[in-house]
């Protein structure tokens, strides 16, 4: 009997260049995480996913991988990484790493050697073709082409940036290469994969422009199942192992198509990411969700945050409350305090629903979007594209101190972080029991209910309410005015202050309910 701890775990996503810094270069690297391993099992997550951490020219923040067996030497060695693992191990902390699939760096040996002659075998790990012209108008993923001329007539495909060439899994020294680097980490220790971009690996040989009403020619193909299916394979062959895909689909049959029994384990849930804060539009995201997947018996996740999205407490404090990469609000008005009083009762929503709940490193501590970030210093490749740049998410910690680097490193952070942190570091909120640090702990720690059944609630227009098992209930009020709560014996945890036993406007309460 395997033990299934994906279905239900607590995830908290590191992004290892901005969670702690151990050598004072002003990056984050695994010496950091390792001396910060207490703060993520004081808080009671149950595995921790690192985004990639190989070694990569950093094109775009280490999904340009040049070497998938090794670890990039601004955050270590792998003899760390290893014991890192084993660290979180002791703690009772499971590891997921990042695979990166669609594309690797331009600077991968294979690339070079495919670069270098015609005739080399590299050369069909890719989509090079011969063309007067651009060989099809496609926009990347960041927007602009997604074709780079080598010479006057040969061209190569990236989805991403021209330092990430895609792969051709239609080789099969491709699907080898990854079935070999997902045994290599397996045998490493690692729990479970997060899947990069996990519908983009097959393209249509074809190369059809994309057109209204027909097959998209490279998102979604029916032949990345079969790859699923082989990585399936192999995971099974482990213990507890866990294949997790970053799956951007508005089709939920074709979203569900990846989590059948003997494809990947869970998938992320960025209808619910992107939802309004509206109680109609909340329910029917989470009915949708819970439909889907309860058809194919696969575990629903809830995610608010991740490494590239605006962070939730900036979204909810805005007139537009949703997320997608087409609908660019930066800059835009933010009111802060409305924003982080609906991320609190957001993690009440998130943490109690059924499924696994993911957290974005500090998440947990409230932060913001640091909209503040002066153009020159901005990294992500897709500001130049799209105008919109992930960099203010992914602002190092804050840990302690008055004023930055707040204990990040001894260096300068390499991105700045904002000077009003200093009230949502993690020792400024330690023990504070109204503080956004202590709510997570709170409700991580009383999330006894994993395994019990959900019930919606009727508690009238605008108020969401849900049971889970006989005794546990958990209420949202997304209404213009403070409700009444339903009958109980106790409540367990709040997201902010209640008025009496009425529940205010943009908050959320954890009951115990009486027994009948």
């Amino acid at each position: 009997m395997t033990n299934q701890w994906w279905r239900d775990a607590v995830i908290y996503q590191v992004y290892p260049r901005s969670f702690a810094d151990g050598d004072g270069d002003g990056v984050g690297d695994l010496a950091g995480i390792r001396a910060r391993l207490g703060h993520l099992r004081d808080l009671g997550v149950d595995a921790i996913w690192m985004s990639p951490w190989y070694p990569s020219p950093m094109a775009d923040a280490g999904y340009d991988v040049s070497d998938f067996r090794d670890i990039d030497p601004v955050f270590g060695d792998l003899s760390e990484a290893e014991a890192l693992i084993a660290e979180a191990h002791e703690a009772g902390i499971r590891i997921i790493i990042d695979i990166v699939p669609n594309h690797i760096s331009s600077e991968h040996p294979w690339f070079q050697a495919a670069l270098k002659s015609e005739t080399a075998p590299e050369r069909d790990y890719f989509w090079f073709r011969k063309s007067q012209n651009m060989p099809t108008n496609w926009i990347g993923e960041f927007g602009g082409t997604a074709w780079t001329q080598v010479d006057e007539t040969t061209w190569y495909l990236h989805l991403f940036t021209p330092e990430q060439p895609d792969l051709n899994w239609e080789h099969p020294a491709v699907r080898a290469e990854f079935e070999s680097i997902l045994r290599f980490w397996f045998d490493r220790g690692a729990d479970g994969i997060r899947i990069d971009s996990a519908a983009l690996l097959f393209k249509d040989p074809a190369l059809p422009e994309v057109t209204e009403g027909a097959p998209h020619p490279f998102h979604d193909l029916d032949a990345v199942h079969d790859v699923y299916r082989s990585w399936r394979r192999i995971a099974d062959e482990y213990s507890d192992r866990a294949l997790i895909g970053e799956v951007w689909m508005p089709d939920v049959e074709r979203f569900t198509n990846y989590l059948r029994p003997d494809e990947l384990h869970a998938a992320f849930n960025f209808d619910f990411l992107g939802c309004a804060w509206d109680p109609y539009l909340m329910r029917s995201c989470i009915d949708r969700t819970l439909d889907a997947h309860a058809g194919i018996g696969a575990p629903p996740t809830w995610v608010l945050s991740n490494h590239d999205v605006t962070r939730h407490v900036t979204r909810y404090g805005r007139a537009d409350t949703t997320f997608s990469f087409e609908n660019n609000l930066d800059g835009t008005p933010v009111d802060l305090e409305l924003g982080t009083r609906r991320a609190r009762a957001a993690a009440l929503l998130a943490l109690s629903l059924p499924g696994s709940a993911y957290v974005y490193q500090g998440e947990e501590l409230g932060l913001w979007e640091n909209e503040s970030i002066p153009e020159d210093q901005i990294q992500d490749p897709m500001y130049a594209r799209r105008g919109h740049t992930r960099d203010g998410c992914r602002v190092p910690l804050p840990w302690s101190g008055d004023e930055p680097p707040f204990d990040f490193t001894t260096g300068v952070p390499w991105l700045p972080q904002p000077a009003e942190w200093k009230d949502r570091t993690v020792q400024a909120q330690t023990g504070d029991p109204s503080s956004m640090l202590e709510l997570y702990r709170s409700a991580i720690r009383l999330r006894t209910f994993r395994d019990q059944g959900f019930a919606w609630l009727d508690r009238g227009e605008g108020v969401l309410a849900w049971t889970r098992g006989s005794d546990f209930a958990c209420v949202l009020n997304l209404s213009g005015a403070p409700v009444p709560l339903p009958e109980h014996e106790t409540v367990l945890l709040a997201s902010g202050p209640l008025d009496g036993d009425r529940l205010p406007q943009d908050t959320a309460a954890w009951l115990r309910l009486r027994k009948k």
